[in-house]
């Protein structure tokens, strides 16, 4: 009796999960931003998650929760109720980097969150000083051997992907150069148009304007393809460096033990989503990459999530860089 009581009640839980999940949701969603409002992450959050509302039939409700680079609004995430109702936009730094750069990361990525899509690339490209005497890569891999001990390289801040960016160039082509780390993108490239500082590791959206204006120089995009954004600007696989790949990405994560009908559904509407031809557009004019739908699935993110914390070790131990 007792055998079939308890078959009964799991049978009955099982229904309703699943009706839970078909009706899902029944409620606004939130979407954690772990950086602050008006960055690119916040930018491109806001862009889709318009969008996945629409899909939905639910408001997506923007929350930038920052701190502890992007780890504090990741962590709330993760310690949510995993019912679909709270999600969190995670990005390079906050679920591959941070593993690693900090020396006591607030959350495990791979086993706290439940992956759901992977939605963009954006790539960084390697910026100059207008008067630095080299035209290309080879000649900047050159100069910089040559002259490390007085050349200076910026970021938006240390652990920041323009950091790590450059963390990654200089360990490639063997140089210890100074890290001088700023409050955010704005004053790093400033003093680079300034010509105070030598060189940065710079996200294409936030580049775009002073290369095209003629007010820093790029010397290669970080990726295996150039970017839309900048077509004339060359890869550092076509000028001779295949390992050089530096970009942000941007996923959709959940907490982990959401139910898999409710991942299901989330997912296949971010696929809806990044294919809407204005979200595209938009995205696409800020210098991400949309990925494939292979690429887009929780399969592959979950997969893809594990190559990058180990991508990333090598040359976050290698330059010694740690953050408590």
């Amino acid at each position: 009796m007792l055998k079939v009581i308890t078959g009964v009640l799991a049978g009955l839980v099982g229904l309703t999960a699943s009706a839970t999940a078909q009706n899902y949701p029944t409620r606004p969603v939130t979407m954690i931003i772990p950086f602050a409002a008006g960055g690119p992450t916040d930018v491109l959050g806001r862009i889709v998650g318009q969008r996945l509302g629409e899909i939905l039939g639910q408001q997506i409700v923007i929350e930038n929760v920052g701190g502890a680079g992007g780890m504090t609004g990741s962590k709330r995430v993760a310690d949510a109720q995993p019912d679909g109702y709270m999600m969190g936009i995670g990005t390079v730094g906050t679920h591959a980097q941070g593993q690693t750069l900090y020396k006591r990361p607030l959350y495990n990525s791979q086993t706290d969150f439940t992956p759901v899509a992977l939605l963009a690339q954006v790539p960084i490209v390697l910026t100059a000083r207008k008067d630095l005497p080299v035209k290309d890569f080879k000649e900047f891999v050159a100069y910089a051997q040559a002259n490390q001990s007085k050349m200076q390289f910026g970021s938006a801040g240390a652990g920041s992907a323009t950091h790590l960016g450059c963390v990654l160039l200089n360990y490639l082509i063997g140089v210890d150069i100074t890290h001088v780390p700023y409050r955010g993108t704005g004053p790093a490239m400033q003093d680079l148009q300034g010509g105070r500082i030598d060189y940065l590791c710079e996200i294409v959206s936030t580049a775009k304007p002073q290369i095209d204006g003629g007010t820093v120089k790029p010397i290669a995009i970080m990726t295996k393809e150039r970017s839309k954004a900048l077509p004339n600007v060359p890869t550092g696989l076509e000028q001779g460096t295949p390992d050089l790949e530096a970009y942000t990405w941007n996923a959709l994560f959940l907490p982990k033990g959401t139910p898999a009908d409710v991942v299901k559904k989330l997912s296949d509407a971010a696929l809806q989503a990044m294919k809407t031809p204005g979200v595209r557009e938009r995205l696409e004019g800020l210098g991400a990459v949309i990925v494939s739908d292979d690429r887009a699935t929780p399969e592959y993110l979950g997969q893809f999530l594990k190559a990058e914390i180990e991508k990333w070790a090598a040359p976050i131990k290698a330059s010694g860089v740690s953050v408590e």
